[in-house]
């Protein structure tokens, strides 16, 4: 099992990854590991997540209150939107937030990224919705995230940045790579004329290549709230603000059975 002194340190190495990577300007972005689970280490509030050291980092409880901090330092202010990720989704280790310039200025405009454009966005991060507007340090952030945790592996904020989760540090952090680089894809594809999408069929294909990777975490592959598990891709709703409809899992079933079938896939 790694130590807490080597997590710090990954932690550290995330944050000088994204700041020079230009996903956060000055002092913005957190980030956030559990250990267990009432015990979770996280950046700081008013640094610069480019220059930080291990000493740098607190440990919270699952209510966001310090367990241990150096002096002089003392946790983010918007960890109570990790806090909400991780009481909602069991299955994840670690969150990163951060204000990537192509995502964010998605974020900004309130387009979500849902156009399936590439096939390795498509299986590794399917949908990408937008989180309606709350004050940052707030529970409106994560009160309007929470409805998306179920669903989605990443979320834009609405004029604010974007949050990725996932089972460790790492993959949390190339969600957020993934969730830039799309965006830029997308934005650039635009400039030129607009992208070209896949249909339908092969936006299949690829949610089952997904299924046999049996890679972790939420994706429309599995479970899409608009479209009954079919595609999620294109729905045009995927960054409504209205309530996630309920999903037949027999249903779900059903579809996945046929759409296999249709494929020559037993």
């Amino acid at each position: 099992m790694v130590n807490e002194f080597e997590i710090k340190k990954q932690i550290c190495e995330i944050g000088k990854r994204i700041y020079n990577r230009n996903m956060v300007a000055a002092n913005d972005g957190n980030i956030s590991v559990k250990l267990s689970d009432d015990e979770f280490l996280c950046t700081p509030t008013g640094v610069s997540k480019g220059f930080m050291t291990p000493e740098y980092i607190c440990k919270v409880n699952a209510k966001g209150e310090v367990i241990q901090a150096n002096p002089g330092f003392r946790p983010s202010s918007e960890i109570k939107m990790h806090m909400r990720v991780y009481q909602k989704r069991p299955d994840v280790g670690a969150v990163v937030h951060a204000h990537p310039v192509y995502a964010t200025s998605f974020a900004i405009a309130g387009i979500p990224l849902t156009q399936p454009i590439m096939p390795e966005a498509v299986i590794a991060l399917g949908c990408v919705p937008i989180a309606e507007y709350g004050t940052p340090s707030t529970n409106e952030i994560p009160d309007r995230l929470e409805k998306y945790l179920p669903y989605y592996d990443a979320v834009l904020l609405e004029s604010h940045g974007a949050l990725t989760w996932s089972t460790d540090l790492l993959a949390a952090y190339m969600k957020m790579e993934s969730v830039e680089f799309y965006a830029q894809l997308l934005y650039q594809s635009k400039v030129l004329g607009g992208p070209k999408e896949f249909d339908k069929e092969t936006v299949q294909k690829l949610y089952e290549i997904r299924r046999k990777m049996g890679l972790s975490g939420k994706h429309p592959a599995d479970l899409c709230l608009n479209k009954g598990g079919i595609n999620c891709h294109n729905c045009g709703s995927c960054g409504s603000s209205g309530s996630a409809p309920s999903v037949d899992a027999d249903l779900v079933a059903n579809i996945t059975r046929q759409v296999m079938e249709q494929l020559g896939i037993k």
